[in-house]
């Protein structure tokens, strides 16, 4: 029974969080956690356009700061905007659970470990699935993730998107062009793949340092075996 619970516990999320659009075609994020340009950019564009709403609030700002080469003042005025902030502070927004869930239908998610959830395939093709619906309550539906009870925040930038015959969506009206919308989408997708697995790089390479230690230590392991056994044979 403790372990059914368990199973329960683990899977019910997971499944509910990746309900809506699973016969998409996922576009290939190609996000590169070497890039810190495009992390910082992907900050940027998270704070000022997501954090309003979502916090990632299992990370915090003086280790983000330190992990994308960003000056601890830089982050202070910046990123940081709540003047009651410390730099050691988690990620958490402003709005409260309860009045998003009355705007919103339900309180809008933490978003620290939707990378490792969805997969940054999936958080890439969202973000640029959202399209004209004017039976929707912000007057925008995804593609990705239908009926979805969020507006379109990044609309100002690629613009607003309307349906074509073909299935595709064309937007007009935003301050970006086609491939600098894909540039933004593909920085703050970094971001919360960052956010998710802060350590990946740090743990790829230490990987490579173990396995070479081990190869080192066959060696000589088979080497010492041979002298050990060397007067039985």
């Amino acid at each position: 029974m403790k372990k059914l619970l368990i199973a329960l516990v683990t899977l019910v999320p997971s499944l509910v969080f990746a309900a809506g659009g699973a016969h998409v075609h996922l576009e290939s994020a190609n996000v590169d956690l070497n890039d810190t340009e495009s992390l910082q950019r992907g900050l940027d564009k998270f704070q000022h356009y997501c954090a309003g709403c979502h916090s990632t609030q299992y990370q915090r700002y003086n280790r983000v700061a330190e992990d994308l080469d960003i000056s601890i003042d830089d982050m202070r005025n910046k990123y940081m905007f709540d003047e009651n902030a410390k730099v050691g502070d988690l990620m958490e927004n402003a709005i409260p659970e309860v009045d998003a869930a009355k705007w919103f239908g339900a309180a809008p998610p933490d978003l620290t470990l939707v990378a490792r959830v969805r997969g940054e395939d999936w958080i890439y093709t969202y973000l640029k699935g959202f399209y004209k619906d004017e039976s929707r309550p912000f007057g925008v539906n995804n593609s990705v993730f239908p009926a979805v009870g969020m507006p379109h925040v990044l609309q100002e930038l690629q613009g607003l998107p309307v349906k074509q015959e073909d299935g595709t969506t064309v937007a007009t009206g935003g301050s970006l062009t086609a491939e600098e919308y894909d540039q933004v989408v593909r920085d703050i997708t970094g971001f919360l793949v960052y956010s998710g697995d802060p350590v990946k790089l740090e743990r790829e390479s230490l990987g490579w340092w173990v396995m070479g230690f081990l190869f080192i230590f066959f060696i000589v392991a088979y080497l010492l075996k041979k002298e050990y056994w060397r007067d039985v044979h």
